[in-house]
């Protein structure tokens, strides 16, 4: 890792295929490195990964701890042992508290699969279907203390079908999350926070 390279470290609670992606763009002129991968999950597949890529890793098991307060004081320590610049959340499935958002507002990044402010929490994608919206895709946002309510840095859109279920438009947004996360993430590491949308996708196959 060059000197002036920023250090990102990546959290995750499951498989990691964002983290991956995030990771496997992190090379040649990009402007950081990932120095640590996170999970709140000691068995999370997305560890695995990390450790195939060479970036060190470590778990936190939140089921260990008596409340959020406990949990994130341990995170906290761990991620002070090697003092990332940007914590990018991919696949994070712990709410996080204020206090902590604070600690790092203007640090940290989150993927959500929706089309922000729409959707806010989980099931984005059988919400979507049933509103009967024409259109979904996920957005990345600048964590702050209130639910996927941060500044928004970019989006990417897909076209709901109309033989659509949950599974199937999640997975055709996983695609766009694949080629929006590392795109804003390169752009946020060089200082560029301006908004990013993606060409809305024709081919839908």
């Amino acid at each position: 890792m060059s000197d002036s390279a920023k250090k990102v470290a990546i959290l995750i609670s499951g498989g990691g295929s964002n983290m991956e992606v995030l990771a496997r763009d992190m090379t040649g002129d990009h402007p950081a490195r990932p120095c640590l991968v996170l999970s709140s999950d000691p068995d999370a597949g997305g560890l695995a990964r990390a450790a195939a890529l060479g970036i060190p890793t470590a778990a936190i098991d939140h089921r260990a701890y008596p409340d959020r307060a406990a949990f994130e004081a341990a995170l906290q320590i761990r991620l002070a042992e090697d003092a990332p610049d940007i914590i990018a959340l991919a696949g994070f499935m712990r709410i996080l508290t204020p206090g902590f958002t604070r600690a790092w507002q203007g640090r940290m990044l989150n993927i959500h699969p929706s089309l922000l402010p729409l959707y806010k929490g989980l099931h984005t994608h059988a919400r979507a279907i049933d509103a009967g919206d024409a259109e979904a895709g996920c957005s990345v946002h600048e964590v702050t203390a209130e639910l996927d309510d941060g500044p928004i840095l970019g989006q990417a859109r897909v076209p709901v079908l109309p033989d659509d279920t949950p599974d199937t438009l999640a997975a055709r947004v996983l695609i766009q999350e694949h080629r929006l996360y590392p795109a804003v993430l390169r752009r946020f590491a060089d200082g560029d926070r301006t908004r990013l949308d993606l060409p809305p996708v024709v081919n839908i196959n």
